[in-house]
């Protein structure tokens, strides 16, 4: 199995449980972390639109309970041509980048286009590291 196939699995499955009975439009996401460990997310709407969760917001709550700090992969997953990370999620992303991050995003059947994370988000917010 390729390094990226593990990703999209997690991906594909997390999304099959996400929660959408608004929209219909599922979304999964499996992000990688920099020691190699997965963690998982899917969307979940609710009916105070748009209180939701991203799905990507929801692999990275994951992470940071399991410990984590810093993505090298992201793979995004939707029945849909190209979902890319809403401006919201490019930011929380943003926030946890590590090292050449490489976003993924994938239809049902394969990684469509893969992403930088200045490519998303060129002008993000960063934290200001003090002396």
């Amino acid at each position: 199995m390729t390094q990226i196939q593990d990703l999209f699995d997690a991906a594909k499955a997390a999304r099959e449980n996400a929660y959408a009975p608004y929209s219909q439009f599922k979304v999964g996401a499996a992000l990688r972390t920099e020691d190699g460990l997965i963690f998982a997310g899917c969307n979940v709407e609710n009916a105070a639109f748009p209180e939701g969760v991203c799905a990507e917001a929801g692999a990275i709550s994951a992470m940071v309970l399991g410990g984590g700090s810093r993505i090298s992969e992201v793979v995004v997953i939707a029945d849909a041509a190209l979902c890319t990370p809403c401006g919201g999620c490019r930011q929380k992303l943003k926030e946890f980048e590590g090292q050449g991050m490489t976003i993924h995003v994938a239809d049902l059947n394969e990684i469509k286009q893969s992403f930088t994370m200045d490519g998303l988000l060129p002008a993000g917010f960063q934290l200001e590291e003090k002396d």
